[in-house]
């Protein structure tokens, strides 16, 4: 078993906080391998508020009396004094993330961030930067570097933030590889949309065939790649036409497109108005 965890002031006593808004006291990480099973059971609970992030396997929660068995992708969120029972095994190599807190207004920060209080399993799915989110938790209550504790809160409400967007985004769960391999593909794109890009040889450098890819991308943005590309030109062509004096090829050039006439035709598809249109009735306030 792998575990690596950081606990606020080194105490592993969980507490009440009544006095400021939102306090993070312990974060980490579980890894099974050796071990068959790992069994937790707090009959009352805790005092403080604990986020469950799995990311291999599955975990088994008992849930208002219920056995529910919770594969990864999901969260699992108790409120404080809230019994709690769960247990993982190795065999699956079960692998999560958790983080406790506490504070007088968790409840309202976490129905500004729409993350329900009536329901145990949130299903966030997949995603790096989860993992990223707790890892740098974690490692803030390990470092104690200067104003960690606010450092700490500002992680966590992006995490909530990050959160909310999955779940609310309606788009397909995918596995985590996958979601791994489209973040990349995506920062990928967004660095270099100015670029010639062929789908095909990103595809290839990654070792994925370009039909897989493309049917992920799609399954995982909502859109496929060439589109997303093709937004990310005329986004900030967009930019450049509210902000700049430079003539359609320049801008066009610019954004990644060699041919003025060409882009015109893009950007006129995408926006309803030619560059110059566009241009025009910006500055005229629409």
């Amino acid at each position: 078993m792998y575990v690596n965890s950081g606990y606020l002031n080194n105490s592993r006593i969980p507490f009440k906080d009544t006095k400021k808004a939102l306090r993070i006291l312990s974060a980490g990480t579980y890894q099974l391998f050796t071990w068959p099973k790992l069994p937790t059971w707090r009959p009352k609970g805790r005092v403080d508020w604990q986020l469950i992030y799995i990311t291999a396997g599955e975990g088994h929660f008992v849930l208002d009396g219920k056995e529910v068995t919770v594969p990864a992708g999901n969260m699992i969120l108790y409120p404080p004094k809230r019994e709690q029972h769960y247990w993982f095994f190795g065999e699956v190599k079960a692998r999560y993330w958790f983080v406790h807190f506490t504070g007088r207004q968790v409840k309202s920060i976490l129905k500004h961030y729409e993350i329900p209080l009536d329901g145990y399993v949130l299903h966030t799915g997949l995603s790096s930067e989860y993992e990223d989110l707790f890892r740098r938790m974690r490692d803030e209550l390990v470092e104690c570097g200067w104003g960690y504790e606010e450092k700490l809160t500002y992680l966590l409400r992006e995490l909530f933030i990050s959160m909310n967007r999955r779940m609310n985004e309606g788009l397909p769960r995918v596995e985590g590889f996958v979601q791994d391999e489209v973040d990349r593909a995506r920062d990928y794109f967004r660095d270099h949309y100015n670029e010639e890009i062929s789908i095909e040889q990103y595809a290839a450098s990654r070792n994925m065939s370009t039909s897989w890819f493309v049917k992920s991308f799609t399954a995982a943005v909502g859109e496929p790649p060439t589109r997303f590309i093709m937004e990310e030109r005329v986004r900030n062509a967009q930019v450049l036409l509210e902000t700049t004096d430079g003539t359609v090829a320049e801008i066009g050039a610019i954004v990644g497109y060699e041919d003025p006439l060409y882009f015109s035709r893009v950007f006129r598809k995408a926006r309803g108005l030619s560059p110059m249109k566009y241009r025009r009735a910006y500055r005229e306030g629409f």
